[in-house]
C-alpha cells in the first residue's frame, strides 16, 4: 500500500487502515516502539502489556560493564536543602 506523510501539527504522520493495524495485531490506543534500522523505520507493538517491564527485565538489559557512579549537579540552586 502507498501511504503519504502529511504533517500533523508540528509532526509528521502515517495513516493506517483497521485492516492494516488487525493484520499487525494493533488497535487504537496501542503501544509501539519505533525504531530506525538501516535506513528503515520499524514498528512493533509494546511488551508486556503497553509496555511494562519487571525490574529483573530492565536489569537484564544493562550492560555488563555497567559502573553505577555519584553524579555532582553542583551546588544548591535556589531553596533546595542538601
Amino acid at each position: 500500500m502507498l501511504a503519504v506523510i502529511q504533517k500533523w501539527g508540528n509532526h509528521q504522520g502515517l495513516s493506517f487502515t483497521p485492516e492494516m493495524l488487525n493484520q499487525a495485531q494493533m488497535s487504537l490506543g496501542d503501544e509501539v516502539f519505533i525504531t530506525v534500522q538501516q535506513g528503515e523505520i520499524i514498528i512493533k507493538p509494546a511488551t508486556q502489556g503497553k509496555g511494562k517491564y519487571t525490574l529483573a527485565e530492565l536489569v537484564a538489559q544493562m550492560p555488563s560493564d555497567y559502573n553505577p557512579h555519584e553524579e555532582n549537579w553542583g551546588e544548591p540552586v535556589g531553596k533546595e536543602v542538601w
